[in-house]
């Protein structure tokens, strides 16, 4: 198996009263609540918790990017991936991902992961995403091109890694007279690519026919299998049968050294008082064109009060006898996650350790218990279950081998 480590990286330094006051926590909630000084203190309290993720064991760094909101203050998911590839040595640093539809030139884009790889001498897995539906309206993307843009800007990208320059290329959304950057990964043909989501069954069968890893993020253990029911049998149309190196999970899990401190931090991954991305305004969230019609119409009948939350608004109690959270001692949520693993069978699990305002002591203990105690029993318990990781199998070539293997490719 391959296990990460994971937090969004919130901006909590702020009144959260004043949120729920506004009513929403993106796109239009003020950036005064914003402190540069609160902000600066975070970015390295969250940089400095990465780097002891990989000398407590973790096997990858898992990062992400979001807009115009107080959740995630990874404005740019690259910066972070670049400041990793040069002071981390062994963990893989897995963005889930760039949200392509935002990004103006895919080849500039493409660069920047080729650097990143080159700088980690090749441990990047390369994520994307759709982004969501408020960040289109963050960054002035028309919200209906949002998947012709993802896909075409993921095949544009693909092709810049793999296929010698210079090349033309007119696409609907994307025009480049000449593609022929000096700047390619280390990784042959490229860096592995997963695809994270929640809701988009088009995402879904897109993803199983690429033959790329999905992976579910928190999504409740029926949600989750019913996501791999589609995903197999989209693989089934193009010729293969997955397995559980295509199938990834990712879980809140806090972990303490008494149940009660665990119980008391894992409640601050609800410190927004709604969805576990904030206080979602459902029209901003949802805008027209981003959804297929189906998925629109639930998030319209919300916001006109004719429905819930097409995600619900679970209670904290709720989420932990779901086990949408899990908290506790390291023997408390080893046994959960046995139970998640034997039900959704990933070979990826990424492990959503701490968010909110929980201090950097909690923080830390809650990484070195995941690495030390927690993520070497499911490893071994993954071994029992044959959970393939999408890197078991790999053999570890040194820059010099893989000069010499490029060279006797090319003769």
């Amino acid at each position: 198996m391959h296990l990460m480590y994971f937090t969004e990286q919130p901006m909590s330094a702020y009144d959260p009263n004043e949120g729920l006051k506004f009513g929403s926590t993106a796109l239009m909630f003020s950036n005064k609540h914003f402190d540069p000084v609160e902000g600066s203190r975070l970015y390295n309290e969250y940089l400095e918790q990465y780097i002891y993720a990989e000398e407590m064991g973790v096997d990858g760094i898992m990062l992400n990017e979001h807009h115009n909101a107080p959740f995630c203050m990874q404005a740019k998911t690259n910066v972070f991936a670049s400041i990793l590839a040069a002071v981390t040595k062994r963990v893989k640093i897995v963005i889930l991902g760039n949200p392509l539809p935002l990004a103006d030139n895919p080849v500039r884009l493409a660069e920047e992961l080729g650097m990143i790889d080159m700088i980690s001498k090749g441990r990047l897995v390369s994520g994307f995403v759709r982004g969501g539906g408020q960040e289109q309206l963050a960054t002035g993307v028309n919200p209906a091109f949002n998947r012709e843009r993802f896909e075409e800007a993921h095949d544009l990208i693909v092709k810049t890694w793999s296929q010698p320059g210079p090349f033309r290329w007119e696409g609907t959304h994307y025009q480049h007279r000449v593609v022929n950057p000096w700047v390619v990964p280390l990784q042959k043909p490229h860096p592995r690519i997963w695809i994270p989501g929640v809701l988009s069954k088009e995402t879904v069968i897109w993803t199983a026919k690429h033959r790329y890893p999905y992976i579910c993020l928190n999504t409740s253990v029926e949600a989750t299998k019913k996501i791999w029911e589609t995903y197999d049998a989209a693989a089934a149309e193009v010729g293969y049968t997955p397995g559980p190196e295509n199938r990834g999970y990712l879980i809140r899990v806090h972990v303490s050294d008494t149940e009660e401190k665990a119980v008391e931090n894992a409640k601050k991954f609800l410190w927004m008082q709604g969805e576990f991305t904030g206080l979602a305004h459902p029209v901003w969230s949802s805008p027209s064109g981003y959804f297929s019609p189906t998925q629109r119409r639930g998030f319209v009948e919300f916001a006109t009060g004719r429905a819930i939350s097409p995600r619900g608004n679970p209670t904290f109690e709720e989420q932990r006898e779901n086990m949408m959270i899990i908290c506790g001692t390291p023997d408390t949520v080893v046994a959960k996650l046995k139970y998640i693993m034997e039900e959704t069978r990933p070979g990826i699990m990424a492990f959503w350790g701490n968010d909110g305002n929980v201090s950097v002591e909690d923080a830390k203990t809650c990484i070195r218990l995941l690495g030390q105690d927690v993520m070497p029993q499911l490893r071994e318990y993954g071994k029992k279950l044959g959970l393939n990781s999408p890197f078991d199998g790999d053999i570890p070539v040194s820059l010099a081998e893989s000069r010499d293997l490029r060279q006797m490719a090319a003769e």
